[in-house]
């Protein structure tokens, strides 16, 4: 249910950008990889969920609440005038491999 979710919140994004231009209202969407939050803490296993993302995405590292929110503070800002429909993935690269490195360790093997 998840993907199906993400694909028509991704898909509204273009379509609004189509339809609100004209108006010169831009509309663009953030997709995060996973963070180290009080609310994530509560998930189970979150702790592999972030371990397989440093191991696996390209810069090797998690990213933070505040890099996302960086994110966020371009499209409100000038520097985004000329975007809009874009899904920017703040996950350390992970979107554009989306499965195992070949130089990650067996990560059921590792320590925390």
């Amino acid at each position: 249910v998840m993907g199906v979710a993400k694909a028509a919140l991704e898909a509204s994004v273009r379509y609004l950008a189509v339809d609100l231009g004209a108006k010169k209202i831009r509309v663009n969407a953030i997709s995060a990889g996973p963070i180290k939050t009080l609310a994530a803490s509560g998930i189970g296993d979150f702790r592999y969920i972030l371990k397989w993302n440093e191991y696996n995405s390209p810069l090797k590292q998690t990213v933070t609440q505040e890099e996302v929110g960086d994110s966020g503070v371009y499209f409100l800002s000038d520097l985004s005038r000329g975007v809009t429909g874009e899904v920017h993935h703040v996950d350390s690269g992970y979107h554009v491999v989306g499965m195992k490195a070949v130089d990650a360790p067996d990560i059921s093997t590792v320590k925390d």
